[in-house]
């Protein structure tokens, strides 16, 4: 057992699925999110029975859902943003105080029997805020706690760790909630939260040293979309998971009818189906090791695909019951595989500085395409039935997957360490962190043979530039010279192109020396910096 305190950079152990546990500190905040995951599944087991109690409408039941993930929607690049721009530490600890005292208060509400189908409402609606910026915070942590070898194991792990929580918080919800009421219910998932408090204050997160570039949120969240709008590797990542899971989320959107029309059970059954998923996700996370070893990232996901889609067709005949159960494991195992190795590998793919805006971004799209996909397939199902739009959706989902099975995920395995190679930039004064815009011009010397592959790898260039802070890119021929090629990019201040010297990763790094090579003069190519110029206060233009 490593040292409580120890980098996530030390050794850990070789394979198996459990090796990022050998991190105690990843160890220790995993079992407590395990628990704090357990009381908000108890919760929303009191807060659905209550509801059914105090309405009898239906429509005022189904928004307490939709006020839980509302927010998700709203909330979640702010979200990001935040959680790249505080330390994540103390947000997280501001983040689980908030969301206590919503169960703190629905506990003494209901000790009080003061609730109303309206308070269930609007604190449904607080928690789905703290839920939703507890995501993107809580995914970005992940690679500070692991070493990067086990980093798609420990995103694993985390999956793994909810659908511990589903398979057991909704049982001991309702148990509980028969049992002793809904202020027990509520007191133990507030307990749960003082127990994910302790854990964060236990970790002795490194203190991040005193930045003067340190990024404020208007600057951070333009920064952040730049990036996810310019890394291509991500679009494919965001690609390959929206198609996934609108057709996936057809099983989820029609599980209930499935276990009422076609299995002919009642709620006792959906119950037990839903158990049967997150046992059989357990048992997915165990046996992944085994399946990574002989499939890529690609092979998963269409492993997952095909699964997923057997099932849904099988339970659309209407299969007896001791044939649903096991399908629902299979189920299980293919839903975790599935988001393990996209999570893993957004992960995977995207520098620290903004890791946090751009799973806000994933995270957004995921629960569109769940979202989305299962009011599309509820629509389909009352207009065809829930068994052949359990099929329309299976045959869908087999053909994406075989599709986009050639727009290949990245590996994942570049050196996205900052390599900190660029020199400080020549100035004659100190320059205000606010000026700006500011155009940075690096000329090469560029041989007439060697033209067109020095632009084929100063436009692999261009991707880096754009995703590390500038708005705009270009190459220009000066036409008195036309062996002098000027590469040119816009960044919004002065400030920002100073994080660009924090941001290029050694990967990029490694671009630019490829661009660097087509260089034909005796001395590097010579960079100069602009910076907008205003009329002067009181100078009218002409």
């Amino acid at each position: 057992m490593a040292d409580s305190h120890s980098s996530p950079a030390a050794a850990s152990p070789a394979g198996g699925t459990f090796a990022p546990l050998a991190q105690s500190t990843f160890a220790v905040l995993w079992a407590a999110t395990i628990l704090g995951n357990i009381g908000s599944f108890m919760r929303d087991v009191a807060s659905a029975w209550l509801a059914t109690d105090l309405s009898s409408s239906p429509a005022a039941v189904a928004t307490i859902q939709a006020a839980a993930t509302l927010p998700v929607f709203l909330l979640a690049i702010p979200a990001g943003v935040l959680s790249d721009i505080l330390d994540r530490r103390r947000f997280l600890i501001v983040i689980q105080f908030g969301m206590a005292m919503v169960s703190g208060t629905l506990m003494l509400l209901a000790w009080n029997q003061a609730l109303t189908i309206e308070i269930l409402i609007a604190m449904a609606f607080a928690g789905g805020i703290g839920a939703a910026m507890m995501g993107p915070t809580w995914q970005s942590i992940v690679p500070e706690l692991v070493p990067m070898q086990e980093l798609k194991r420990a995103v694993a792990l985390n999956a793994l760790g909810v659908n511990i929580a589903r398979a057991i918080g909704p049982a001991a919800g309702g148990l509980l909630l028969a049992a002793f009421g809904a202020a027990t219910t509520y007191g133990l998932d507030l307990l749960s939260y003082l127990f994910v408090i302790a854990a964060l204050i236990w970790w002795k997160r490194p203190e991040r040293p005193s930045d003067p570039l340190r990024e404020h949120f208007f600057g951070a969240f333009r920064a952040g979309l730049r990036f996810t709008r310019a890394h291509s590797q991500l679009h494919v990542v965001l690609a390959r998971a929206a198609v996934h899971f609108a057709f996936g989320s057809s099983i989820w959107a029609l599980l209930p009818l499935v276990a009422k029309q076609l299995l002919h059970g009642g709620a006792s059954l959906y119950g037990v189906l839903l158990g049967g998923v997150g046992l059989g996700a357990i048992l997915g996370a165990l046996i992944m090791p085994r399946l990574q070893r002989r499939l890529d990232a690609d092979g998963m996901v269409l492993l997952s695909a095909l699964v997923t889609a057997g099932v849904m067709a099988v339970l659309s005949f209407a299969p007896p019951v001791w044939i649903a159960l096991p399908l629902l494991l299979l189920l299980g195992a293919a839903w975790i595989s599935a988001l393990t190795t996209l999570g893993g590998v957004a992960q995977a793919i995207l520098p620290n500085w903004v890791r946090g805006r751009a799973l806000a971004v994933y995270q957004m799209v995921f629960n569109g395409a769940m979202a989305g996909g299962s009011l599309l397939w509820g629509f389909v199902a009352q207009e065809t039935g829930t068994p052949r739009a359990l099929l329309i959706a299976a045959a869908g989902l087999v053909v994406a997957a075989l599709l986009l099975h050639r727009l290949r995920l990245p590996q994942g395995e570049e050196d996205l360490v900052p390599a900190r190679h660029w020199p400080q930039p020549e100035m004659a004064g100190e320059v205000a962190h606010d000026r700006g815009p500011v155009m940075i011009l690096i000329e090469y010397c560029v041989t007439a043979a060697d033209r067109d592959a020095f632009l084929r790898a100063v436009h692999k260039l261009s991707d880096e530039r754009l995703r590390d802070g500038a708005f705009n890119w270009g190459v220009m021929e000066d036409p008195a010279d036309p062996e002098l090629l000027t590469e040119w990019f816009l960044v919004e201040s002065w400030a920002e192109h100073l994080r660009q010297h924090e941001r290029v990763a050694h990967a990029d790094a490694d671009l630019q020396r490829d661009v660097t090579r087509y260089h034909t003069g005796a001395t590097p190519p010579r960079v100069r910096h602009l910076l907008g110029v205003g009329l002067p206060p009181g100078k009218p233009a002409a």
